[in-house]
C-alpha cells in the first residue's frame, strides 16, 4: 500500500497512467533494462537506501514506486519541500505496527530542501533499519547531500528521455486513455520533440492537445497552438540543444565575442533555464579566463548568487553582467593545463614520495621563505622524481606577464 500526504481531487493522466513495472518505462535503458541495475534488485526483493537524481519526468518517482512495491514494504511519501522532522519520525514508527511488519520505504523527493539537520535526522532510522530511504533530487547531489547520508546510500543517475522512447511511451498512455489514433504520430513527435526528454511534460502536453480538441484527429498544428514559444525555440528534434547552447555559451566566451555570449545565454533564460547558465558561467571563469583576471571568478560568483536570489526575469541582468565581463577580459586556461598535466603524472604512478623537509616539523631542512630577502629561497617542492618538471607557462597577457616580472625579480635577486 502506498501513502502520499499530497491529495489530489483529480489526477493528471501522468500520474493515473505511470508505469506499473520497468517494463513500462522508456528511457534509463541502464537501470531499468533487461540487465538494469534497479531491476536486478527489485528481482532481489530487496534493495538498500538510495538517492535518484536527475532532471524532471525522467522515471524517479515511477523507479522508487516499482522498486518498493518488489520489496513488500509500505511505501510512504514525503516531499521535502513541505516535510518536517516529525513527518519523518512518523514514518519511522510505522516499521514497528502490523502493516509495517516488514519494514517501511521512504519515498522523500527533493531531497536537497532538507537542511543539514533534516537530513542528519534521517541516519538514525537508516542505521537501525527503521526506514529504506529512496530519495530523488534534480540536484547533483555531491553538491546537496551530506556526506555521512551519501555514504549510507547508493547513488543512481536518471537522464534525459530521447525523443523516439518518448513517442513510444506517448502511443501507450493514449491507447490506456482509449484515445488511440485519435492524435497523429506527427503531433506526438512534436510533442516529444519540445518536451526536453521530460516524460511528465510530454504526456500532459497529450492530455492537453485530447481535452482542447475533443473531436477529430489533432495533427500538428493543433498543438502548435498550445506549445509556448519558449519550448519551440529552446529545444531541438533530438532533444540536445539545451547541452548545445550551454556549448555554444562557453565556445563564445571563449572566443571573446561578447554579442553571441549574450544571444545564447538569451535562448537558456528563455528556455526558463537559471541553474545551467550559472553554474557554466561559473566554470569559464575559472577555465576560460583564470589567471589573466582572477577577479572574474569573484565578480561571477556574486552575479551568479544575485541571479538565484532575484529569480526571472530580473535574474537576467546580473548573468547578463557576468557573461560581457567574462567575453571581454582576457582570457588565459594555464592553471588549468597546469593541474590536467599534474594529474597525468600522479596518474602515471609518478611523485609518490613527497620531499622529506616539506612533511613535517619533525624533519630538518626545510628553509622557511619569509625568512629571506624578498620572502623566496629556492628549495626543492617536487619529489625526486619530477623535480625538474615544469607544470605551469605564464600566458601572455597583463596579469601572468607582470607576475612573471616579479616572479624573475626574486628569483634573479635569490642569495642561496
Amino acid at each position: 500500500m502506498q501513502h502520499d500526504t499530497e491529495k489530489t481531487k483529480k489526477q493528471p493522466a501522468a500520474d493515473f497512467l505511470r508505469p506499473s513495472s520497468f517494463d513500462d518505462m522508456v528511457g534509463q535503458e541502464r537501470l531499468v533494462g533487461k540487465n538494469g541495475i534497479l531491476r536486478r534488485l527489485s528481482e532481489r526483493g530487496s534493495f538498500p537506501s538510495v538517492i535518484f537524481f536527475g532532471p524532471p519526468g525522467t522515471g524517479k518517482t515511477t523507479a522508487a514506486a516499482i522498486l518498493a512495491e518488489s520489496s513488500g514494504c509500505e511505501l510512504y511519501k514525503l516531499n521535502a519541500t513541505t516535510a518536517t522532522l516529525s513527518d519523518v519520525r512518523e514514518v519511522a514508527s510505522a516499521s514497528g505496527s502490523v502493516t509495517g511488519s516488514d519494514g517501511v520505504v521512504l519515498y522523500l523527493d527533493e531531497i536537497q530542501y532538507f537542511n543539514k539537520k533534516q537530513q542528519q535526522s534521517l541516519l538514525q532510522y537508516i542505521e537501525n533499519g527503521s526506514i529504506t530511504l529512496i530519495a530523488s533530487t534534480t540536484e547533483n547531489p555531491y553538491y546537496y547531500i551530506y556526506d555521512a547520508l551519501l555514504s549510507r546510500c547508493a547513488v543512481f543517475e536518471f537522464k534525459k528521455v530521447a525523443a523516439a522512447d518518448i513517442v513510444k511511451r506517448l502511443e501507450k498512455v493514449t491507447s490506456d486513455m482509449g484515445e488511440m489514433g485519435r492524435i497523429s504520430r506527427d503531433a506526438l513527435t512534436l510533442i516529444a520533440n519540445t518536451s526536453a526528454g521530460d516524460v511528465r511534460r510530454a504526456v500532459n502536453m497529450t492530455e492537453l492537445a485530447l481535452r482542447t480538441y475533443p473531436d477529430g484527429i489533432i495533427e500538428s498544428e493543433n498543438v502548435s497552438e498550445l506549445l509556448p514559444s519558449v519550448s519551440m525555440g529552446s529545444f531541438d528534434r533530438d532533444g540536445d540543444t539545451h547541452y548545445d547552447l550551454l556549448s555554444c555559451l562557453q565556445k563564445s566566451i571563449r572566443g571573446s565575442d561578447p554579442d553571441a555570449a549574450v544571444f545564447y545565454l538569451a535562448r537558456l533564460l528563455e528556455g526558463g533555464d537559471i541553474i545551467s547558465p550559472c553554474r557554466r558561467l561559473m566554470v569559464i571563469a575559472s577555465e576560460d579566463i583564470g589567471a589573466a583576471y582572477p577577479m572574474a571568478a569573484v565578480i561571477t560568483r556574486a552575479c551568479v548568487e544575485s541571479a538565484k536570489e532575484l529569480g526571472l526575469p530580473e535574474a537576467r541582468i546580473p548573468l547578463a553582467n557576468a557573461a560581457v565581463m567574462l567575453a571581454t577580459a582576457p582570457k588565459s586556461n594555464t592553471a588549468y593545463l597546469a593541474l590536467d598535466a599534474a594529474a597525468a603524472d600522479i596518474k602515471a604512478g609518478l611523485g609518490v614520495e613527497v620531499p622529506l623537509h616539506l612533511r613535517s616539523p619533525l624533519f630538518k631542512g626545510y628553509k622557511y621563505p619569509h625568512d629571506y630577502p624578498n620572502r623566496y629561497v629556492s628549495q626543492q617542492y617536487l619529489p625526486d622524481d619530477l623535480k625538474d618538471k615544469k607544470y605551469y607557462t605564464f600566458g601572455e597577457n597583463k596579469t601572468e606577464q607582470t607576475a612573471k616580472k616579479y616572479w624573475d625579480a626574486i628569483k634573479g635577486k635569490d642569495k642561496k
